[in-house]
């Protein structure tokens, strides 16, 4: 069964891209062991430059990039050529510090000379989602390919035109052509690559299922793994919040992407002194955007990646109108070609309810009633989830306060959640474990080994 591409603007087939044999993935494998051993004996300023390299070409071709993200899982244009600049970003970020990040640590002890060594563990295998095609790849290729280990990009089948591109671009870059190689393969094939021993780690962003499924095959093994899996991020306006600046921002943070990013505001938990207020704005907000073709550089909403995304999102939304809650903006499909849904905006959600339960990966916001800010950040906390969270306040001693009590990888105080090469990104509880970014990210996959030298 082939792997299959198909325009979510469109609902056209844009192309079929075979699954590797078995003997394909054998030589893939065989290929990355060989290029652990050059690669992890090459300089970090020989890694640094070919990175550098890489993100001149992701900047240079941004459009191109861009309108192929568009083409394949629907961002707007003008996201998706952010997205690989984003890219170019943190290329250089890594190509810039990846050499202290893993330098040698001196450790006083009673040796005459003790230190920790940073050395790459060899080829890992990365399980990558078809929402930011680019940026997960980059976002942990980067800083990998720095550390001197190798990678198998096993992409979303959506996207495999994407993935594909990465590699080329990388190969352009000076990049061996084996040191990050695309795997097309299906579940079963990525089970047997994981258990083999040349494979030495492998990182999923995706599903819970999927995540906890790799995380139990690669404990099996004894292999390190990261995973950044779903959300149901918080976004808290408390009574002293400047709403007109927290329904801009949370707009943009339920809706970029089409509404299908792991780190989206999902549940707006409001202080019900300004409830009302706030979620009239919010509602202003979401019924201004513009809906339409992706590549339209007016449009702020285009089509969901797949049919069956979108209609699993209309099956939530319905469900969650059955359970009270009520569609104050939205809550229907398009009547027009292509995956799209209409942004909505969903009041009177209660816990225990399906749009406060479940992650809603769509351009849908759910808003919920809070009594003050200590059952604002209760609420938050209410979840199986732990990726990120918002926290709107004018005050900002309250506001590191709140942060400081929310269960999750990362918090913002009066901003969006978002991933920053400098800071490290990831979640707790269902949400994941381990980081990618910062220091964290590139010694994930790393051996921290100590050297203790006597006399």
């Amino acid at each position: 069964m082939p792997l299959v591409s198909v325009n979510p603007t469109t609902e056209q087939e844009i192309e079929r891209h075979p699954l590797h044999t078995g003997r394909e993935v054998e030589h893939r494998l065989d290929r990355a062991a060989s290029a652990f051993e050059v690669n992890r004996s090459r300089s970090f300023g020989e890694r640094a430059a070919r990175l550098e390299r890489a993100a001149d070409l992701l900047e240079d071709n941004a459009p191109a990039l861009g309108a192929l993200m568009t083409e394949e899982m629907g961002k707007p244009l003008t996201q998706a050529q952010a997205e690989a600049e984003k890219c170019a970003w943190v290329c250089r970020y890594y190509a810039e510090h990846g050499a202290d990040f893993l330098a040698d640590r001196a450790v006083e002890t009673a040796a005459r000379k003790s230190y920790v060594a940073h050395e790459p563990l060899g080829p890992i295998l990365a399980v990558m989602p078809w929402n930011f095609p680019f940026w997960q790849a980059f976002r942990f290729g980067a800083p990998t390919l720095m550390a001197g280990n190798v990678v198998l990009l096993k992409h979303a089948p959506n996207v495999t035109g994407c993935a594909e591109a990465i590699a080329d671009l990388l190969r352009e870059a000076g990049f061996a052509d084996h040191e990050l190689q695309v795997l097309r393969v299906d579940e079963e094939t990525v089970g047997t690559v994981l258990d083999d021993q040349r494979v030495r780690g492998a990182t999923l962003t995706g599903s819970v299922p999927a995540g906890a499924a790799v995380a139990r095959q690669a404990a099996a093994q004894i292999k390190p793994t990261v995973l950044e899996l779903g959300g149901s991020d918080p976004f808290i306006v408390c009574a002293d919040a400047d709403l007109e600046k927290a329904a801009s921002v949370g707009c943009t943070a339920r809706m970029q992407n089409n509404g299908q990013s792991c780190i989206a505001a999902k549940r707006f938990i409001v202080e019900r002194a300004v409830l009302d207020d706030f979620q009239e704005r919010l509602v202003e907000n979401v019924e201004a955007l513009t809906v339409g073709p992706p590549t339209d550089r007016e449009t702020d909403v285009g089509p969901m990646a797949r049919a069956d995304l979108r209609d699993t999102v209309h099956d939530q939304v319905e469900r969650a109108i059955g359970a009270g809650a009520v569609a104050v903006a939205g809550g229907h499909t398009l009547e027009r070609d292509g995956f799209f849904y209409a942004p909505t905006v969903l009041a009177d959600v209660d816990p225990g309810t399906v749009a406060f339960d479940e992650e809603i990966f769509g351009p849908v916001a759910s808003v919920i009633a809070a009594d003050d800010a200590e059952h604002a950040v209760a609420l938050a906390n209410d979840t199986r989830f732990g990726l990120g969270g918002s926290i709107f306040t004018e005050d900002l001693e309250k506001g590191e306060r709140m942060a400081r009590s929310l269960e999750v990888g990362c918090v913002f105080v009066n901003e969006m959640t978002k991933s920053d090469p400098r800071v490290p990104f990831g979640g707790i509880k269902d949400s994941g474990y381990g980081r990618e970014l910062s220091h964290h990210g590139i010694r994930a996959f790393v051996n921290a080994k100590t050297v203790w030298v006597e006399e």
